[in-house]
């Protein structure tokens, strides 16, 4: 059985080679001028490359959006940095947004840039997490930087991330 996510991608690449195929039937059996065939051809392509970037999002890849402002951290992998290969590194995340103090139910993966004070910070949280105390994260904007936040743009390189852990929940007196 093909799991869901791969067959709407499977779905999505038929389209787009019917697409192509309905493209080629138009250039190869019309006189049209030479250059709206190419604009159709370019238009195509650009249709194409655009929704494969808004679909990674739907395939699993992670999100390189911003981090939500508050989460359950469930997990991290550490990519080092390799400057001799000229790899820069990354931290992956698997967290669980909050929304309303409640964490939402499905879990969003994100990619940050390598840094080593977030690979310690993240470290010793995925440790306390493996030992049974759920951790709180959360993010805000680094200080020192100036100017308005819609002028800045939307990357993760720009907040600073604290772990605390969860308070546990208290049952109720007999």
């Amino acid at each position: 059985m093909i799991p869901a996510v791969s067959s709407q991608l499977l779905l999505l690449a038929l389209v787009y080679a019917l697409l192509a195929f309905l493209l080629l039937a138009l250039c190869l059996g019309t006189r049209w001028h030479w250059g709206l065939k190419a604009a159709m051809v370019l238009l195509v392509s650009g249709f194409y490359a655009f929704g494969h970037q808004t679909f990674k999002g739907v395939s699993g890849w992670p999100a390189e959006d911003q981090l939500p402002q508050r989460f359950v951290l469930l997990s991290a992998v550490f990519d080092e940095p390799s400057p001799g290969r000229g790899h820069k590194g990354a931290i992956y995340l698997w967290v669980n947004p909050m929304k309303d103090n409640q964490p939402l139910e499905m879990p969003r993966a994100f990619k940050l840039p390598y840094e080593k004070d977030l690979h310690r910070i993240l470290g010793d949280g995925v440790k306390k997490a493996r030992d049974g105390n759920t951790q709180l994260g959360e993010t805000e904007p680094r200080r020192g930087q100036g100017g308005l936040a819609w002028l800045r743009p939307a990357s993760n390189d720009k907040v600073e991330i604290k772990l605390r852990d969860l308070p546990r929940a208290q049952l109720p007196e007999k």
